[in-house]
């Protein structure tokens, strides 16, 4: 892999990952305490994160494989998915880092809808590459 690569790698993961940040930010500082009332959006609001870690972080995958073009590049994406879904969920049976504070079943539904999104959007990309 050139160096070129390497470093369009790590700028898109970083603001992948900055966008995480911002985006969570948003949601626990302005849109909970501004919708918290409102029971269908609180449910929302309250598993966005969720959905947005898992589809940013699977997302940076992705772009891995995207970029660099592996042979097994559809099989790493599907696997990171499925492992990043995976550590979510174990993360709200039992907090690892403390992101979440009690069990919810609407986040583990979410950490599956980001992963199954991060999935759809690599088939999509593979298929509008096809049809250049």
């Amino acid at each position: 892999m050139n160096r070129k690569s390497k470093q369009r790698i790590i700028v898109i993961n970083l603001l992948l990952f900055a966008l995480l940040f911002g985006l969570v930010s948003l949601n626990k500082e302005f849109l909970r305490p501004l919708y918290s009332n409102t029971p269908i959006i609180k449910i929302l609001i309250g598993s966005f994160p969720n959905f947005i870690a898992a589809y940013i972080i699977s997302l940076a995958f992705m772009n891995v494989v995207v970029i660099r073009e592996p042979k097994y590049g559809r099989l790493i994406v599907y696997l990171s998915s499925l492992l990043v879904f995976a550590i979510l969920t174990i993360e709200e049976f039992k907090p690892i880092w403390g992101a979440s504070t009690h069990y919810d079943s609407f986040d583990i539904f979410a950490s599956g809808l980001g992963s199954l999104l991060t999935i759809v959007t690599f088939e999509l990309v593979v298929l509008k590459r096809k049809t250049k």
